[in-house]
């Protein structure tokens, strides 16, 4: 259910694509009025946005914690349980729940035990070692004879459900599906029990799953390798550094007990943002909410995180040897998303990338055609913390990674030293508008615009007043932040060298 992330496709946001759609589409006042904010006694917060054009009612889920709250050998746990959420509770996808309880107890004691010789200082003993595997395995497979297989998601089909999907990422972890509208109890009841009960089973079988995904989508793909290398040198001591998909030796080594502990701890209800939009009324769906949300316990809040990345102080290079053509990553530290001048970055982001018409592009691609595609990215790889002012491109065949590092910073340049023309900021003003029209075109995108906005910043307002803030960006806004940000010593960059070609040149 891992939405993968797409942090190199650009998306062509066209004002003009968006003219026909109502202007009330994108004014608050209007909004406000079909919206209604009910926070419950233990904490969550539900965000009820009523749109009737369908009988149809899509909900959001936010839980505030991603990878960031993840330490050091239990990384990728976030993504984890975002993968158990799927599986059930003691009443959904088990055939005996209580014997099921003492089946995954002896899975919980022979995993342990392996673990403990699998990780043994001098080494294992291989016989030993390999009669713990089979003990664990055996009790795997005593534990699975009791599991309904995708119990969860069947019964969303069944009752007509639609886009059940989940992601992960350094911030946050969100669920999202749809339902008629006559069904509102339904997903009540299945996504309050879900985070109130839910069963760890399977653990280690969809551990194994991560570990794939983590090989297909990391240790195989030359960019997923690259970005990697990226982060851990762009940051030194905030958990940005380190992978949402986790560390293999983490994936082959947290517990069940572990996934418990983390939910326990962040999966409390003022940690969450529930999102419903569609065909509803507020008055008659929160007792319906409380009811079944209310059972949810009050925990503590969880704690902020401690650590700040340094400032950076001496340019950081990686260089990645690999097969694959070159590819050409370059970043610079830049405040949290919250902070007061990313409407500026963001500014910034749509005048060099949003689309064929943006400065990278023409420069790189159309003009002097030394690069297949180009982005630029104001929060990489997360908005919650400080984070990047990401600038990536691919080379075209034949051209290299010090030809489009050279028109990157020329343009780079251009931000500081000539102030950006007047139709240049009216298009970055004009598309900032039609963007968040086509972001509440559908009941899904406004359910997770909504969480997503409340949780990051506390008001679901801002959504709307994000735009407000970059049409007043001014270009001289554009200089000052060019010129204080894009400077050798807060500049980490991580390129692949091809190994072949480089050989070919030695």
């Amino acid at each position: 259910m891992h939405r993968k992330a797409a942090t190199w496709i650009l998306i062509a946001a066209c004002a003009a694509a968006c003219a026909w759609l109502p202007a009330g589409a994108q004014d608050l006042a209007s909004f406000e009025k079909k919206l209604t904010e009910h926070r419950l006694d233990n904490g969550l917060t539900f965000l009820i946005y009523e749109r009737s054009e369908a009988p149809v009612v899509s909900f959001f889920t936010l839980v505030n914690a991603g990878s960031a709250q993840e330490v050091l050998g239990i990384t990728g746990l976030a993504h984890m349980f975002e993968h158990m959420a799927f599986k059930g509770t003691s009443v959904i996808g088990t055939t005996d729940y209580k014997a099921e309880q003492k089946a995954l107890a002896k899975v919980d004691e022979t995993y342990h035990a392996y673990d403990a010789e699998r990780r043994k200082l001098g080494g294992p003993d291989p016989a030993k070692l390999a009669a713990l595997e089979k003990a664990f395995k055996d009790a795997q497979e005593a534990a699975d004879k009791f599991v309904v297989k995708n119990e969860f998601g069947e019964i969303i089909d069944r009752e007509g459900g639609a886009g059940l999907n989940a992601f992960t990422n350094t911030d946050n972890t969100g669920y999202m599906f749809s339902l008629p509208a006559n069904k509102v109890e339904l997903w009540a009841y299945l996504e309050s029990e879900r985070f109130l009960d839910p069963v760890f089973r399977e653990f280690y079988k969809e551990r194994d799953v991560v570990m794939e995904e983590r090989r297909l989508r990391t240790e195989s793909q030359p960019v997923g390798r690259l970005i990697e290398q990226f982060n851990l040198a762009a940051f030194s001591a905030h958990p940005y550094h380190n992978p949402v998909v986790g560390y293999m030796s983490d994936l082959q080594s947290f517990s069940r007990e572990d996934g418990v502990a983390f939910h326990g701890t962040y999966y409390v209800p003022s940690n969450i943002v529930i999102a419903i939009v569609g065909d509803v009324k507020a008055a008659q769906i929160i007792p319906i909410l409380d009811k079944y949300f209310g059972r949810i316990p009050k925990g503590p809040q969880p704690q902020p995180l401690r650590t700040v990345e340094p400032k950076q102080i001496a340019e950081k290079i990686i260089e990645v040897p690999d097969q694959s053509q070159p590819i050409y990553v370059e970043g610079y530290h830049k405040p949290a998303n919250t902070d007061q001048d990313q409407a500026v970055y963001d500014a910034i982001s749509d005048l060099l990338s949003t689309d064929r018409t943006a400065r990278l592009y023409r420069s790189l691609v159309r003009d002097k055609k030394i690069a297949a595609q180009t982005g630029a990215f104001a929060g990489f790889p997360g908005e919650k913390y400080p984070n990047m002012m990401l600038f990536f491109v691919i080379p075209s065949p034949g051209h290299s990674n010090e030809e489009v590092q050279a028109a990157i910073r020329e343009e780079i340049e251009k931000l500081k030293t000539t102030p950006i023309s007047d139709d240049e900021l009216k298009m970055v003003k004009t598309r900032a508008k039609a963007n968040l029209i086509r972001g509440l075109q559908s009941n899904q995108g406004i359910a997770m615009q909504l969480a997503e906005y409340k949780t990051l910043h506390g008001d679901w307002r801002e959504l709307f007043r994000s735009v407000e803030k970059i049409d007043k960006v001014t270009k001289d806004d554009i200089q000052r932040v060019a010129k204080a940000t894009f400077v050798p010593t807060n500049r980490t960059v991580a390129m692949i060298v091809n190994q072949k070609a480089a050989e070919s040149t030695n």
